[in-house]
């Protein structure tokens, strides 16, 4: 039996071999496909052609008796690896006329993620650090382009030192919140406004399929070439006025991050084996963890000034602790039929959102469960 077994191990490790060849084939592939669309200024992330193709390849595996969502996860993780590679092809520049872009707090994660797209796209990119104030008229003298994205308690200040800009210069900021901000910028400068929130992380491997909010400020015809750039980069665009963009980052991020970080505080005060945990965890479970433990692998003064940013943030924050203890309140009077009724509403307000959430939700765990590794 074990030599019979052997054998058929050999024969799976050689057609895995193939399938090597066949993904450096692909690879090589991609990367001619970024330098057609680096020429041509096309978006990496071509969303009707991922579909058509992952629908035509689904089908084709059906035929042949291979499930649907095996090819589809195979190319969606090929397709990832696609989309990171394609951006080593540079981008086509879309305003070669511009003068510099200016980025304030480029040293910063986020500013040098930013950084590197624009010189990957032709750009000239200075940076103002926070020890170059001193010279900051020389560096914003002849900006085409001010990108502020500094910590959200240091963001209105440094948009105040910004009355000097050339008057056809646009002013964008990456703050998280953008009510003040968007009014800070358009108070101290007369040219070309608009608010921006990247959300997303500054390691992500590429920005396509990420999402960039804006909210426009003022002469949105002089920065429309911006924002296609983005587009070619990969990202889908969101447009939102500013006060319902802050509405609902209040819960997107302000209520999730501190829930996050209450039940940290939560766990540590328990002390339990975190090892022993991971050994007894479900799937779910186990990506609960991860998304609070990766909370606190991370700048507690970012995610601080995120919850503290705005008076909104705290009222829900509270509203949510009341509602907590409205729940509480139901197992005090260990009232299962209340529990169930109290279900089945909000069951009933998700409505058919539950189901995708569903669907979505279990394509996440297979790839959870798949990574890990028990002994």
């Amino acid at each position: 039996m074990a030599v019979e077994l052997n054998a058929l191990r050999d024969q799976i490790d050689a057609v895995d071999k193939q399938m090597l060849e066949l993904l450096s084939q692909r690879l090589a592939l991609v990367e001619k496909v970024g330098e057609v669309k680096s020429e041509y200024g096309l978006p990496i992330y071509a969303p009707d052609r991922e579909a058509a193709m992952l629908a035509s390849r689904r089908a084709e595996a059906e035929k042949m008796g291979i499930p649907p969502q095996l090819i589809e996860d195979i190319l969606r993780r090929t397709m990832r690896e696609s989309y990171a590679s394609e951006k080593d092809s540079g981008f086509k520049c879309l305003n070669p006329e511009l003068r510099s872009v200016v980025i304030i707090g480029g040293n910063g994660q986020l500013g040098g993620l930013f950084g590197r797209m624009f010189k990957l796209s032709g750009y000239q990119v200075k940076v103002l650090g926070s020890k170059d104030w001193e010279h900051a008229d020389d560096i914003l003298k002849d900006a085409g382009l001010v990108v502020v994205t500094v910590p959200i308690h240091l963001t209105e200040g440094v948009i105040e030192k910004l009355d000097n800009l050339p008057e056809d210069c646009i002013l964008c900021d990456f703050t998280s919140i953008k009510s003040k901000p968007l009014q800070a910028m358009l108070k101290v400068h007369a040219g070309p406004v608009v608010g921006l929130h990247p959300m997303f992380g500054p390691d992500v491997p590429s920005l396509a399929k990420q999402v960039v909010v804006y909210c426009d400020g003022r002469g949105s015809e002089h920065y429309q070439w911006l924002l296609q750039q983005f587009s070619i980069w990969g990202a889908s665009l969101c447009q939102i006025e500013a006060q319902e963009h802050d509405h609902g980052m209040t819960l997107i991020q302000a209520l999730r991050h501190f829930t996050s970080f209450a039940y940290g505080m939560h766990l540590s005060k328990e002390n339990p084996n975190i090892d022993q945990l991971l050994k007894l965890s479900s799937p779910i479970y186990r990506l609960e963890l991860a998304m609070v433990g990766r909370l606190f692998g991370q700048d507690p003064n970012l995610y601080g000034d995120i919850i503290f940013s705005s008076q909104e943030n705290i009222d829900m924050i509270k509203r949510f602790h009341q509602r907590l203890g409205d729940a509480v309140a139901i197992l005090d009077g260990q009232d299962k039929a209340k529990f169930v009724e109290s279900f089945k509403q909000v069951s009933d307000w998700f409505g058919g959102y539950s189901q995708q959430f569903m669907n979505e939700s279990q394509n996440l765990l297979k790839q959870a469960n798949d990574n890990i590794h028990r002994g």
